[in-house]
């Protein structure tokens, strides 16, 4: 007990700075003595504390935007929740992204079993609810989650991985009135769902706030539906903006730290004028738990997603037609870029936007419609807002040269990834070693060997040697090179001259490569490598 720990007398604080800076004062007195004379001393001015600082209250604005905010209760299909993924929340924890399966007991759950089995709720093995518990086979599961009403007609906002597997949707008002939703659609790539209720008056409903305004720093409100616990209300801060947790291809999540947990997904996050700027969906837990890092998908993404979702049921979005990759320190080396910024052209689509545009492998796109392009992932979210049809301006690096070009943007396919079925004809050459690895003719029996599309031409690496600069740079057998410092090889002779030309010259080699049907650019510094053939 606190009361049987013995603290030894200790001078306080306080006490030991006035005790040495009196022993100071008369350090000074002495050394000083014959001018004290001249010296008159003044009392010091009494010391006025700051006054107190009053932190807002946030009730007139809880109070504002909670009838707005619903919980969701989800019957999902028999059979279709995935072995693992056994919660309502996508729970990243530290080392994957994948839900984290239970944490120490502690005597506060005999007390959360207790609460959850009084309200007629499961409570899962080791304190975590809704979703632990082991599943028949065929049963149905229930998810929680939570929403928001943004139309008085009845339109609600949620997350799709709360009603991805519906097979019935309900609704709960913050009075405890339960609605029967439809489901108008859904959008995996940014974690958003639209539901509609049949309202028989308008509701109370909450606008679109812009998360482009809001900074680091600011507060923030979280309201939602935890462990099913009905309407809570927690403060924070935005901590970081346009975080990439790999999710999909188009994050860009606020990172805030008001406390959310499992059965928060979908709900809103309010700036003070009570307006939504972030959908709640994910957070960063080691057990389960907050810990004080949650996402939430940003108004200026979710509102054309959900406007979409509203007029046409479905997202169409802006395509391309190229695959990209980050630009490295020592890509952009080679390329004589200044600084390490774009996107990385690796390849172009057959008959899509960019290469009717002109669009070339191993172009840099450096900005898009006046939008810089500083991270590669910078460029599939701007192409993606932007309409079908609409012409957009590109600012690409090409051969040391900045280069405009002008762009339509079409539709994006069902599947992107469209291979053109290009006839190949290999000339038989001989097989050759270069810089400690081997390369040989590509033929059609190498090809299905490394599964290679007919359409890309080069010479396969068929070995490595462990001490190669090239299996440092991650060259590995089954790769096709393509081209060295963007000049096309088509037979090994081609590429072992142009790697020893480029080992002379100790200049930088840019390799295309493609691995089991997937380009990629590799630099190698050739200035300190040591080359071995």
């Amino acid at each position: 007990m606190l009361s049987q720990i013995s603290r030894p007398k200790a001078m306080s604080p306080f006490r030991r700075v006035r005790a040495a800076a009196l022993a100071t004062s008369v350090g000074f007195g002495l050394a000083l003595a014959p001018m004290a004379w001249a010296e008159v001393t003044q009392p010091a001015p009494p010391t006025q504390s700051a006054p107190a600082v009053q932190l807002p209250s946030f009730a007139p604005l809880v109070k504002k935007v909670t009838p707005a905010v619903v919980n969701i209760s989800v019957i999902e299909k028999a059979g279709s929740v995935d072995e693992g993924d056994q919660t309502q929340d996508q729970d990243m924890g530290p080392d994957q992204g994948g839900p984290q399966q239970g944490f120490p007991q502690s005597p506060f759950d005999e007390f959360l079993r207790r609460f959850f089995e009084q309200q007629g709720q499961p409570f899962g093995k080791q304190g975590q609810p809704f979703g632990n518990m082991p599943q028949q086979p065929h049963a149905q599961r229930v998810a929680l989650g939570s929403g928001f009403i943004i139309d008085p007609s009845g339109y609600v906002v949620t997350n799709n991985h709360v009603v991805a597997n519906a097979d019935k949707v309900t609704v709960i008002f913050q009075d405890n009135s339960k609605h029967p939703a439809k489901v108008i659609g859904r959008d995996s790539k940014t974690d958003l769902a639209l539901l509609k209720i049949d309202a028989k008056e308008p509701l109370p409903y909450v606008g679109w706030g812009d998360s482009n305004a809001a900074h680091v720093g600011d507060w923030v409100l979280a309201v939602g539906n935890p462990f099913g616990l009905g309407g809570t209300v927690s403060t924070g801060v935005i901590s970081a903006r346009g975080r990439d947790i790999h999710s999909g291809p188009y994050d860009d999540f606020l990172q805030i730290d008001a406390s959310i947990n499992r059965g928060n997904s979908g709900g809103p996050t309010f700036d003070l004028n009570g307006q939504v700027i972030g959908i709640n969906t994910a957070i960063y837990s080691p057990n389960g738990g907050s810990v004080g890092i949650g996402f939430a998908i940003p108004s200026s993404l979710a509102r054309p997603v959900i406007e979409q979702i509203k007029e046409h049921g479905k997202v169409e979005r802006g395509w391309l037609g190229v695959q990209i990759q980050e630009v490295t320190p020592e890509i952009a080396q080679s390329l004589g870029l200044a600084k390490p910024e774009g996107a990385l052209v690796a390849d172009v689509t057959n008959g899509g936007p960019a290469a009717k545009a002109g669009l070339k492998q191993g172009d840099v796109i450096l900005s898009f419609n006046g939008h810089d392009i500083t991270k590669v992932r910078d460029l599939p979210l701007v192409v993606a807002q932007t309409p079908v049809g609409q012409k957009a301006k590109l600012e690409v690096l090409r051969n040391g040269k900045q280069t405009p070009l002008d762009v339509a943007i079409g539709p994006m396919p069902e599947n992107p990834q469209q291979v053109a079925q290009n006839d190949d004809q290999q000339g038989q050459a001989e097989n050759t070693t270069a810089m400690g690895v081997k390369l040989a003719p590509l033929n059609e029996q190498l090809r299905r060997e490394a599964h290679v599309p007919k359409s890309v031409k080069g010479v396969i690496v068929t070995a490595v040697a462990d001490d190669s600069p090239l299996a440092a740079l991650g060259i590995q057998p089954g790769d096709v090179i393509q081209s060295i410092n963007q000049q096309p090889v088509t037979t090994p002779q081609q590429a072992e001259a142009k790697l020893k030309e480029a080992q002379t010259g100790k200049k930088n080699a840019l390799l295309l490569i493609n691995r089991h049907g997937t380009n990629e650019y590799l630099a190698l510094s050739l200035a300190s490598a040591g080359a071995n053939d």
